[in-house]
């Protein structure tokens, strides 16, 4: 998912003082009953207005180091799990990043939920060697994905089980055409994450004969929107289209609705959080969101009664089923790498990395595996309706 306004400024000297510390200290403390003890991280946003995501994708990772420590998956280890707040900001994140690659137990890292965090959180992870697997990113040129005819892998540590932005923004144009809308508006909220998702979406919508009546932008943190509100409900379109994140999209439909626009607004996996509903989403309003509905998915049943039983106060959300994945996939890696070895070191984490790409499992969500460049090979999404102030699924496939 989600990209936040990039910041640039990562500190060379944080990333060259990351890859000393990586060289430094091994893991070798043991745990309980001589168990040797290896952390997977987790760097997400655990405050701030999308902690409910952040929360939902760290109790998921825990959950699944739970389960693999009462199978005694990696034999000779036990698993902790190391959970960091990068606040929805790529600076913080990419700190986070230094604290975890500086602990020589840390194999592995889930996380994050916003792509221009995965920018500066990829490189730090990349100089330490460790795995990076997003459940939410969805920024396509986090591998390459900017550059089709000539894609390159950016981060040889990086993958993702989320599927990207140049394949969600059609899918909904396709879904809005389909349904008859003719006439849409497209506001962003100027973020990288926006501006993307909504540049995909209008490409297609075009292609597909419809019109864009007007595009408009809106800044992060706004809460009023007045002058947009006259000019979308002027412009007379069918639905508006909004490329950015729930804090933001809540209220603006309540407004548009107040101002006696009848359409849906629709978005992204960026508003597909109970949390919109709560704040100002009205019924009809759509958003799309990677995967099938975990509820619906014979594979997501244990999840979902396993997560109930935990005693986790926080709902597992939009990207849990995909945390959990994302964990399991560096639990089946380790499983291979570190039963004998003594420790964690370069090598080690290094191995993990490259054992990663290989993988390829049942998982809620789904088959999940990956290609060449990181991204996952599934392609499966999922249309939701706010139905009776809760989303409901109307429509799951996948994109062609």
């Amino acid at each position: 998912m989600r990209q936040r306004r990039l910041i640039k400024l990562v500190a060379p000297a944080v990333i060259g003082a990351l890859t000393l510390a990586a060289c430094g200290d091994e893991a070798d403390d043991p745990g309980q009953g001589g168990e040797k003890v290896a952390k997977i991280g987790v760097i997400a946003p655990l405050s701030g207005d999308l902690s409910a995501l952040g929360a939902g994708i760290r109790n998921s990772v825990d959950l699944a180091i739970r389960q693999a420590n009462e199978a005694k998956k990696v034999n000779g280890w036990k698993l902790e799990l190391a959970a960091e707040d990068d606040q929805a900001t790529a600076n913080v994140g990419a700190t986070a990043a230094a604290k975890l690659s500086s602990d020589a137990a840390v194999v592995g890292v889930v996380g994050t939920l916003n792509s221009s965090v995965a920018e500066q959180v990829a490189p730090v992870l990349q100089g330490a060697h460790i795995v990076q697997v997003s459940p939410a990113n969805t920024g396509v040129a986090l591998t390459g994905r900017d550059n089709l005819a000539n894609q390159k892998r950016k981060y040889t540590n990086y993958y993702r089980v989320a599927t990207t932005d140049d394949i969600q923004g059609p899918f909904a144009a396709q879904y809005l055409l389909g349904t008859g809308v003719k006439k849409v508006a497209i506001v962003h909220d100027k973020k990288t994450y926006g501006q993307g998702l909504q540049a995909a979406f209008a490409a297609e919508f075009r292609e597909g004969g419809g019109t864009v009546t007007m595009t408009e932008t809106v800044n992060p943190g706004d809460k009023l929107f007045n002058a947009v509100v006259t000019k979308i409900v002027n412009s007379k379109p069918d639905a508006v289209y909004y490329g950015g994140e729930y804090p933001e999209a809540a209220p603006l439909s309540k407004q548009l609705h107040d101002a006696g626009f009848k359409g849906p607004l629709m978005g992204g996996d960026g508003i597909y959080s109970q949390t919109f509903i709560d704040n100002g989403g009205v019924e009809g309003d759509l958003a799309t969101s990677v995967g099938a509905p975990t509820e619906s998915l014979d594979s997501a049943k244990a999840f979902v009664d396993a997560y109930g039983k935990a005693g986790f106060s926080e709902p597992y959300e939009a990207y849990g089923a995909y945390a959990y994945d994302a964990a399991n996939v560096i639990i089946e890696a380790l499983s291979k790498v570190l039963p004998g070895k003594e420790n964690v070191d370069q090598a080690v984490r290094q191995a993990i990395v490259d054992e990663v790409g290989k993988v390829s499992i049942s998982g809620v969500t789904g088959q999940v595996a990956f290609d060449q460049f990181g991204d996952t090979t599934t392609k499966v999404l999922t249309v939701y309706a706010v139905t009776s102030k809760k989303w409901a699924a109307k429509k799951t496939d996948s994109f062609k």
